[in-house]
């Protein structure tokens, strides 16, 4: 499988496409607003499509790196989408976070198509995409899971089977609701430490000799100490996002959401108060700013 077709050139996307050119693979990327710039990636050999279709049409790998459900669903079976393009024996690899429900839609209409599909989003951040060190949960059928790990470690440091088709998607989601979560919980703790005075070292200091310690810490500690977001690269709406899929998720399952919902609600009221596309850790500010 060495014709790749890659749908989504975002923060992530890129260092996946420059990990594949470096690694020898033939890379077609679809051209979109929404790509960051992608003359690196031309310049390394990488050639441009200006249809889902027709990228379909020249690829035996299909990657999708884009924001989510409806994305997916759109470059998939909209119009000049990649189903109309599909040959036989085509693999279907979505690097996006989906709701598994519609995990489950798409996956059978690419098989019912003659594609075969595997779920794989990601963890980390731009930062390990770029050196080739994602994470990747992956839900398909062992065989193709087999099939496509080469291809996958070109990529990504740690590429876990979940399970079957639709796995690697609510794996995912329940882990953006355990960090991101804990990021918000932080975040509130944090503004709460701002209003009793609490300097945010001290505040860092106990929570890592504590209970308080690990990833969303550390995450979250350069923005606390020295307003720096450069350690967490992820924007509250995009946030609000996942842990919207995740509700939906629980919702679809019968699980409770209790502390789900909550989360969501502080997202949801954060996207009213500020941008959007403000980074999670500034979070702290904006709910240090409410009145």
């Amino acid at each position: 499988m060495k014709k790749i077709g890659m749908i989504g050139i975002g923060m992530m996307g890129h260092g996946i496409a420059t990990n594949l050119l470096k690694h020898g693979y033939k890379l077609t990327l679809l051209e979109h607003p929404g790509n960051q710039p992608l003359a690196t990636l031309v310049t390394g050999g990488a050639a441009t499509a200006c249809t889902p279709q027709a990228l379909a049409a020249a690829s035996e790998v299909i990657i999708l790196c884009v924001t989510g459900t409806p994305q997916v669903e759109e470059v998939l079976m909209g119009e000049n989408g990649v189903l109309k393009g599909l040959k036989p024996g085509t693999v279907v690899i979505d690097c996006s976070t989906a709701i598994p429900t519609s995990t489950d839609r798409v996956s059978a209409m690419v098989i019912a198509n003659g594609g075969l599909f595997l779920d794989a989003p990601m963890t980390r951040t731009p930062k390990e995409a770029a050196e080739g060190r994602l994470n990747l949960l992956v839900g398909a059928d062992t065989t193709l899971f087999e099939q496509c790990r080469p291809l996958l470690a070109c990529f990504a440091e740690n590429i876990v089977h979940a399970g079957p088709i639709g796995a690697g998607h609510r794996m995912k989601l329940l882990h953006n609701f355990v960090s991101l979560g804990s990021v918000a919980l932080m975040a509130e703790a944090a503004a709460c430490a701002t209003a009793a005075g609490i300097p945010a070292q001290t505040f860092v200091d106990v929570l890592a000799m504590g209970g308080g310690w690990g990833a969303p810490l550390d995450r979250l500690k350069p923005y606390l100490v020295n307003q720096d977001t450069s350690s967490m690269r992820f924007s509250i709406a995009n946030s609000l996002k996942d842990l919207s899929y995740y509700n939906q998720m629980a919702q679809d399952m019968g699980s409770d959401r209790t502390v789900a919902a909550s989360i969501k609600k502080t997202l949801e009221q954060a996207c009213k108060d500020a941008d959007p596309q403000k980074l999670l850790p500034e979070l702290v500010t904006i709910i240090s700013q409410r009145k």
